[in-house]
C-alpha cells in the first residue's frame, strides 16, 4: 500500500513518529495537535488531512510501537519460547515508551490489546492447554504482561531528579529492614533481593511462573 504523502512532503509515517517522539518526551498531555503542528513545521489542517482526531493519533502511535515490539527474533520457536518473546518485547517497549501502557489498559477493545491477546492466545492453544481453559491461561499472561509492565514503568517515572534507581531501591530495601521482624519476617528476608534485583529478570520470573503452572495444570 502506497503512503499517502502532501503536497508538502508530510506523510502518516512523519507524523506518527513526530507523535512518538513528544509522547517520549512530556506524555499524553504534551501531544496537541498545536505543538504537532510547530514540531513538524506545518498547519494544523494538513495534519488532519492524514489524522482525523488526537484518539487516532494515539492508536496509530502505539501501533507502530506494537508492531516493532511484536517483531519476535526468538530463535526459540517453541510455544513457550514465543510467549516468553511476546512478554519480554512488550516490557522492554513500554519501558522505553511508558505512555503505551496507558494506551493499552484504557480500552480492552483497542486494537492493539486484541493483537497481543491474539498472539499469546495462539500459542496457549499451541502449549496443548484444553479449549475451555485457554481463555483464562491468556488472559492471566495478558493481564500480568500489562499490569506488571506498565506498574514497572510507573515507577521508572516517579524518580525525584538526580535518584537513580539503586537508590530508589536501597531506600525501599531500607524501609523494609526496618520493620518488627516477628511481624513482618518476610520482608525482612527478601529485603537484599529487593534492593538489588533486576526489573526484566523479575517479570520474566513470573512469566516462568505462570507458563508453569499452565503446564501443570495440564
Amino acid at each position: 500500500m502506497a503512503t499517502r504523502t502532501g503536497q508538502d512532503g508530510l506523510s502518516r509515517e512523519r507524523i506518527v513518529d513526530a507523535a512518538i517522539a513528544m509522547l517520549d518526551e512530556g506524555g499524553d498531555g504534551a501531544l496537541t495537535f498545536r505543538a504537532l503542528s510547530t514540531r513538524l513545521k506545518t498547519g494544523a489542517g494538513a495534519i488532519y488531512w492524514h489524522v482525523a482526531n488526537k484518539s487516532e493519533l494515539l492508536s496509530a502511535a502505539t501501533d507502530a510501537i506494537l508492531a516493532e515490539a511484536l517483531r519476535s527474533d526468538e530463535a526459540d520457536t517453541s510455544p513457550r519460547g514465543q510467549i516468553r518473546a511476546i512478554a519480554l518485547g512488550l516490557f522492554d517497549a513500554i519501558d522505553e515508551h511508558p505512555w503505551v501502557g496507558g494506551q493499552l489498559s484504557r480500552l480492552a477493545s483497542q486494537a492493539g490489546t486484541l493483537q497481543i491477546f491474539e498472539r499469546i492466545g495462539q500459542q496457549v492453544e499451541a502449549l496443548g492447554v484444553p479449549a475451555g481453559e485457554q481463555f483464562y491461561a491468556a488472559s492471566a499472561l495478558l493481564n500480568y504482561i500489562l499490569g506488571s509492565a506498565g506498574q514497572n514503568a510507573a515507577n521508572a517515572r516517579v524518580h525525584e531528579p538526580g535518584t537513580s534507581r539503586a537508590d530508589l531501591l536501597g531506600a525501599e530495601a531500607a524501609v523494609w529492614t526496618s520493620l518488627d521482624p516477628a511481624t513482618f519476617p518476610f520482608l525482612h528476608r527478601v529485603a537484599r533481593q529487593m534492593g538489588d534485583h533486576d526489573d526484566r529478570e523479575q517479570f520474566m520470573a513470573g512469566i516462568d511462573l505462570i507458563l508453569a503452572g499452565i503446564s501443570a495444570g495440564r
